[in-house]
C-alpha cells in the first residue's frame, strides 16, 4: 500500500515522488508515502540543523528531476546542492549546476531596485535609480541614463555610484537565466553561495519573477517548482515581495514553491499560511514553535511540539490538502549529500 500526500483525489497514472515510509511506535518502517507531483503546491521543510532539511529538499530534488512535465529549479544559498549531478545513479538525475547566476536589469521593477541599493524613491539618487530602471533594460543604459540626467551632480553621483556597486556583484545580464533556461525537464541548481545577501536576493528575485511570469503568459509549458534552502534569507530583500506572489498566486499559473528553513519564526506569516504541506523536522527554537503552532490546524491532535520528531531523518507531514497528518522516514538519498559538517575525525593531516 503506498499513500500520496497533497493528493485530495484518486489518480493512479498521475506522478508523484517517493518521500519515504511510515515510521511505526516501535521504530519500524511500514508503507510508502509519496507527494503529490501533479499539482501545483506551496510547501514548507521546517528543522532544527543536522536533522534533515537540507536532506529532504535533496530528496525531492531527485524526484522532480526525473518527473515528465515539471521544470525544477533548486536556490543553493549554501553550496551544498552540487552534489546532485553526481551522475552515478541509473538512471543519473539530470542537473545543470549553474555557479555564477546572472539575471537581466529589467527582472526588478523601479521599487525593487531602489530597494535593492537602499535607496529612497523620494531621495534624488533615488527618483534617478527609478527613472533608469522604468526606461532601461541593461545595467548600462541605466548607468548612461544617470550620467545624461540634468538632475543635481551630487544626486547623480550618488546615484551613479549606487549602480557601480551593482555592476560588481557581476549578477545582472540581459542574456542572464531566462524563462527558456529554467523551464527544462532537468533540475537547474543555481549556486548563491558566493554572493552577499543583496546580489542572493536580487538573483531569486528575478528567477521568482520570470517563472511566474512564464506560467501567466504561458511561453513555457513545465509547471515550475522553485525550491529555496534558507529560506529566511530571502525574505529579508528584494526576494520577498516576488515569493509572496507565487504562494498567494501561483498555484492558478501551475508554480510550486518549497521553503526550506531552519528558523520558521522569522518568515513572514504568509509564507506558513499558504503552505498547504508542512515538513517537519525536529525543531527545539521557541519562536519557531510558536509561529507554526500559532498556524497550527485543528485536525492535528496536541501540540506540534509533542508531535515532532526527535531523531534525524524523520518527520511529521501535515497535509492540508487531505487534513491528514503523518509520522515517517525520509528516503535515503540516491546522491551524495553535500549538507553535512565535516569532522576533525575523518581528516588525514599531514604529520
Amino acid at each position: 500500500m503506498t499513500v500520496v500526500i497533497g493528493r485530495e483525489t484518486d489518480g493512479d497514472a498521475a506522478p508523484t515522488a517517493s518521500l519515504g515510509q511510515y515510521r511505526a511506535l516501535d521504530g519500524s518502517e511500514g508503507a510508502a508515502v509519496e507527494l503529490d507531483l501533479d499539482r501545483p503546491h506551496a510547501a514548507l521543510v521546517v528543522g532544527k540543523r543536522g536533522y534533515g532539511k537540507s536532506y529532504t529538499l535533496g530528496v525531492l530534488a531527485e524526484e522532480l528531476a526525473r518527473t515528465a512535465g515539471v521544470a525544477p529549479v533548486l536556490i543553493d544559498p549554501m553550496g551544498v546542492f552540487d552534489s546532485l549531478a553526481d551522475g552515478r545513479q541509473d538512471p543519473p538525475v539530470e542537473v545543470d549546476v549553474v555557479p555564477a547566476p546572472t539575471v537581466a536589469p529589467s527582472m526588478l521593477d523601479p521599487r525593487a531596485w531602489c530597494a535593492l541599493l537602499g535607496l529612497s524613491p523620494e531621495s534624488g539618487a533615488g527618483a534617478l535609480v527609478w527613472q533608469a530602471a522604468r526606461d532601461a533594460t541593461t545595467l548600462g543604459d541605466m548607468q548612461s541614463a544617470v550620467e545624461s540626467s540634468d538632475a543635481p551632480a551630487d544626486d547623480c553621483l550618488a546615484a551613479a555610484n549606487h549602480l557601480a556597486l551593482a555592476e560588481e556583484w557581476c549578477v545582472f545580464d540581459p542574456d542572464g537565466l531566462d524563462r527558456r533556461l529554467l523551464g527544462t525537464a532537468e533540475a537547474t541548481v543555481i549556486d548563491v553561495s558566493g554572493l552577499d545577501a543583496a546580489p542572493m536576493n536580487a538573483v531569486v528575485r528575478g528567477v521568482a519573477e520570470g517563472l511566474y511570469r512564464a506560467r501567466v503568459d504561458e511561453s513555457i509549458e513545465r509547471l515550475p517548482w522553485l525550491a529555496i534552502d534558507e529560506a529566511h534569507t530571502f525574505f529579508e530583500g528584494v526576494a520577498q515581495s516576488a515569493l509572496e506572489t507565487i504562494l498567494t498566486r501561483g498555484r492558478a499559473p501551475g508554480v510550486s514553491l518549497v521553503l526550506a528553513t531552519q528558523r520558521p519564526g522569522v518568515i513572514p506569516e504568509v509564507a506558513i499560511s499558504q503552505s498547504d504541506l508542512l515538513l517537519a523536522h525536529r525543531l527545539t527554537d521557541e519562536r519557531g514553535l510558536a509561529a507554526l503552532e500559532d498556524a497550527q490546524p485543528t485536525y492535528l491532535s496536541g501540540t506540534l511540539e509533542e508531535r515532532l520528531p526527535t531523531e534525524p531523518g524523520e518527520v511529521l507531514a501535515i497535509d492540508d490538502a487531505t487534513e491528514s497528518v503523518h509520522a515517517l522516514h525520509v528516503r535515503e538519498r540516491e546522491t551524495p549529500h553535500g549538507g553535512e559538517s565535516p569532522r576533525s575525525s575523518e581528516t588525514t593531516p599531514a604529520q
